[in-house]
């Protein structure tokens, strides 16, 4: 557990869903699922999906937008935009940089933080010890995701968890007796197999075989990852 030198905390929000909703009933006629069972074990009843051309940096740009407002901040106060995001629009630019263009954020440094479901925790930790040192003032954190695009929708054990969508925050000092009390971070690189995507990195190269064969999609260890889920977050807390 650490605690900050200063009080710093989020001083504005926003978010971003695409308009396509599918629901669990939609799920029911594309894979062996129903709605009880999902309801049950995951609390989900249905999921936004992002039209074909959409792009993550546009749903973290409409994000950003409304958690500036918010925050009461223009582009150029903002010192570094952290983007937590593991379906970037490609992979060179980043997608922080595609989202500092979008902004005019002209002087913010900016990358792209790659912690999949723990991303925009990872982020807000991360900025919160940049603002806490005094090394900056304002930073944009964004967690976006077009995960519809890594799912295959005949795996019943994943196509009814992920979805797509955006959120942002703006940190900054705020008053004492606001803001983030303490932190918690870990890792467990062991666990790794349980939950990724075989290809599409420089290990196993994505290639009409690799997508063919579903190397390219989400593959998961469901009861794996629900008990380190259980047993980690029950020790975090």
């Amino acid at each position: 557990m650490t605690m900050m030198s200063k009080p710093v905390g989020i001083i504005g929000t926003g978010s971003f869903l695409p308009d396509n909703v599918v629901t669990n009933f939609d799920l029911e006629k594309m894979v062996d699922t129903n709605d009880q069972w999902i309801r049950e074990r995951t609390g989900i009843e249905e999921r936004r999906i992002a039209p074909e051309g959409m792009n993550t940096s546009y749903m973290a740009t409409e994000a950003a937008k409304k958690a500036m407002q918010m925050a009461k901040v223009t582009a150029e106060d903002i010192d570094m935009i952290i983007f937590a995001t593991l379906t970037p629009d490609m992979i060179i630019p980043s997608a922080a940089c595609v989202l500092q263009a979008n902004l005019g954020a002209k002087n913010a440094a900016a990358y792209d933080l790659q912690a999949a479901c723990s991303g925009f925790v990872y982020g807000l930790i991360t900025a919160a010890s940049y603002i806490s040192s005094g090394l900056y003032k304002k930073v944009l954190v964004v967690g976006a995701e077009i995960l519809s695009r890594r799912v295959n929708w005949n795996d019943r054990g994943t196509c009814i968890l992920f979805g797509d969508g955006a959120g942002a925050a703006v940190v900054s000092e705020v008053p004492e007796g606001y803001g983030i009390k303490g932190v918690d971070m870990g890792a467990d690189g062991t666990g790794g197999p349980s939950l990724c995507i075989p290809a599409g990195g420089t290990a196993v190269v994505a290639n009409d075989q690799r997508v063919e064969e579903g190397l390219t999609f989400i593959h998961m260890d469901g009861p794996e990852v629900y008990k380190f889920a259980v047993k980690t977050m029950g020790r975090t807390v």
